[in-house]
């Protein structure tokens, strides 16, 4: 992506873009952890692990170290033999080690970012043997950060393992005079001791690199003002679209809502700005049924269709408004509304029988 592109992308990535990047197996993700996590691995195994089962590895294979000469090995199944018991202790030896280094290294990965199947990510694609697009990721602006933090991390530990070894000048001048038996023990000390400021000065690398990476990586997700203008297009519709879908709802919520008039039993008016359909029928059960309400032209439109069919309106401006504020379409009208549509009701009956 050249400069002049993501100088473009000033917006903030959206949830949702973050969300399909995850998806694709696009996360944030430091390769300094692992390299911490070995690191850490080699120490604990160095201090808790080494030391005990060198000398387990030692007791069980004593025999062959003192006396190499006098084990059989003149048949394949002697010789079978004896390095399958090789094998087996040096396995009882290095799988706790190899344990340590298995589980350091997947909390180093799944600590930044849950496993996930991410089809995308092992996909052939030949752009990722561009010439060009390998020269921009070695030298662009990603790769001499790379450069410098491998820069730094050589720096750190070579300066922190020359002054461990500075310290222990004479401690390692003096080993070629001591015990033979005793440099093993020597080394592993000295070992632990250089792992030990190995970690000390890795960890702050990586702390540095794991803020580093999610902000770079929040920093290709970013956005054009065009990009998101899209993104809500498609999130939300197309604002034309949208209206026209609604328009066209409207239309026929209220076509189904004026071929239900003439079912109505009653029309309060006030007396064009508002109309209210009622329809009570005592076989039916239940209070009465609003089946159409509206103001101006579509209450002139239900008084027109209620006179065609000869169903009564009565002009209330009072329970006109107060009927269409409270009570929505095929809802039965609140209890407070009984008493004063029971006496309306009882007047429209008794035209009809008169």
């Amino acid at each position: 992506m050249s400069e002049q592109d993501q100088e473009s992308k000033t917006e903030e990535a959206s949830e949702k873009k973050v969300r399909d990047a995850v998806e694709r197996g696009n996360t944030p993700s430091s390769k300094e952890a692992p390299i911490f996590a070995a690191i850490a691995a080699t120490l604990i195994a160095g201090v808790f692990l080494m030391r005990d089962g060198a000398a387990a590895m030692a007791r069980h294979l004593s025999d062959f170290l003192a006396d190499p000469a006098g084990f059989d090995i003149s048949t394949s199944g002697n010789t079978t033999a004896l390095l399958l018991h090789a094998a087996m202790q040096a396995g009882l030896f290095l799988w706790p080690v190899f344990a340590l280094f298995l589980v350091f290294g997947l909390s180093a990965a799944f600590l930044q970012h849950p496993p996930q199947l991410a089809l995308e990510r092992i996909t052939p694609q030949w752009s990722r043997l561009s010439p060009s697009k390998g020269f921009t990721r070695i030298f662009g602006s990603q790769g001499l950060v790379e450069f410098g933090k491998s820069l730094a991390k050589f720096a750190a530990i070579t300066v922190t393992v020359w002054l461990i070894l500075k310290s222990d000048k004479n401690t390692v001048v003096t080993a070629m005079l001591r015990d033979p038996s005793a440099l093993p023990e020597l080394i592993l000390t000295i070992a632990i001791r250089l792992l030990s400021a190995a970690c000390v000065a890795t960890i702050v690398i990586v702390a540095i690199d794991l803020v580093w990476t999610q902000k770079f990586w929040r920093r290709s997700l970013r956005m054009t003002k065009q990009e998101v203008k899209d993104e809500h297009k498609q999130a939300e519709g197309d604002p034309i679209l949208k209206s026209r879908r609604l328009s066209l709802a409207r239309d026929r919520a209220r076509n189904r809502m004026m071929a239900a008039v003439p079912r109505a039993t009653v029309i309060i008016a006030n007396p064009t700005h508002y109309a209210v359909a009622l329809r009570y029928v005592q076989e039916e059960g239940g209070a009465p049924l609003v089946l159409a309400k509206g103001t101006d032209l579509i209450a002139l439109k239900i008084r027109e269709i209620a006179e065609a069919n000869d169903i009564p309106v009565v002009e209330d401006r009072a329970l006109a408004r107060s009927l269409h504020a409270a009570v929505q379409l095929d809802q039965m009208i609140p209890p407070e509304f009984y008493k004063v549509v029971a006496e309306l009701l009882c007047l429209v009956y008794a035209k009809k029988v008169a």
